[in-house]
């Protein structure tokens, strides 16, 4: 297959010296392999998905953004984004393009006794601040570019206050989202209100974290399941390390991360043993369990919005027993 001109063009690649094969896929775009041979003759790789339509052209565009952040806060924890556009010979079509990852070993198992965990890295990420937006002078809450977690374009306008950001650009977000996709739920709607009145101020409000400080916002990766981590090799690895991929990202409280983590499992104690070694739970410590199914609160309704079903009565379960808890 032959590389698209745009993409060349964006790579600065000779399409005389590129291939193109396809890499699998996505219910949300197919994935291929480029190779090609640089003036020096050495041989290199990218990692390139494609897809359709606006929803495509935006999922790229913040993967990128997301990607970048992260890179930049810490370059062995995620491949490398070269950029996004649309296909020369498909104007329909979008594309992205990183560094093709060679997913050639097993989380946690690295051969590079150098090399720090994943635990480690997501450490560092979490407590490198946020940048401030253009034309401010301090960090806020919210990203610069949409994120989609799974298809969901979600609301990343800046706010200055965590428990607003959360309150209006997750909870109260994602039930208009579930609202039109699910109809109406009278049930649904209440809860999440009670919540976001009542729990959310009273665990994460801004006077209440760390002692009246607050919280700082650090760039998360958005939607860390265990599908979405590995180990492999980026360009200039000898050996296989603990990477992150396909990532939604904000600038948001850390223990936001910890979320989704926990609704899908796979990361185990000593993960949070040696993750909270280097990062400590945000005070007070004693409500770091609930916070963290507050957390996870937004991607049962995340689900609950895109695909419906059983989703509604885990986040049903997590309402109930936060407003028992905090409610009053």
């Amino acid at each position: 297959m032959t590389i698209d001109s745009a993409v060349a063009q964006l790579l600065s690649l000779d399409p005389k010296e590129t291939t193109v094969s396809g890499s699998g896929g996505s219910s949300f775009s197919s994935t291929s392999k480029i190779t090609t041979k640089l003036g020096d003759g050495n041989e290199k790789q990218f990692f390139m998905k494609t897809g359709s339509g606006k929803e495509a052209s935006v999922m790229f565009e913040g993967e990128h953004a997301s990607l970048s952040a992260i890179h930049n806060a810490v370059p062995t924890l995620c491949p490398q984004s070269y950029g996004h556009g649309t296909l020369a010979d498909s104007p329909s079509k979008h594309f992205l393009v990183t560094d093709f990852l060679d997913l050639s070993g097993r989380r946690g198992s690295s051969t590079s006794s150098s090399a720090p965990s994943l635990a480690a890295k997501l450490a560092k990420l979490h407590s490198t601040p946020a940048p401030p937006p253009p034309g401010e002078s301090s960090p806020k809450f919210g990203f610069p570019a949409t994120t989609c977690c799974g298809e969901t374009p979600q609301d990343n306008s800046f706010k200055s206050s965590w428990a607003e950001f959360y309150t209006e650009n997750r909870l109260m977000f994602i039930l208009k989202r579930s609202e039109k996709t699910n109809g109406p739920d009278e049930d649904l709607r209440s809860m999440i209100e009670k919540t976001c009145k009542k729990v959310v101020p009273r665990l994460i409000g801004d006077d209440h974290l760390n002692g009246g400080k607050g919280v700082t916002p650090v760039i998360v990766h958005g939607d860390l399941w265990s599908g979405n981590a590995s180990a492999g090799k980026l360009p200039g690895m000898e050996a296989p390390e603990d990477i992150v991929f396909d990532s939604s990202a904000c600038y948001a409280h850390s223990e936001f991360e910890l979320g989704i983590m926990k609704m899908f499992g796979g990361f185990g104690g000593s993960f949070l043993k040696e993750y909270h070694e280097l990062l400590p739970k945000t005070e007070p410590a004693e409500e770091y369990t609930d916070r963290v199914a507050l957390y996870e609160l937004y991607h049962h309704l995340n689900h609950h919005a895109m695909f419906g079903g059983g989703y509604k009565s885990g986040a049903m379960s997590i309402m109930r027993n936060l407003i028992s808890r905090y409610g009053d």
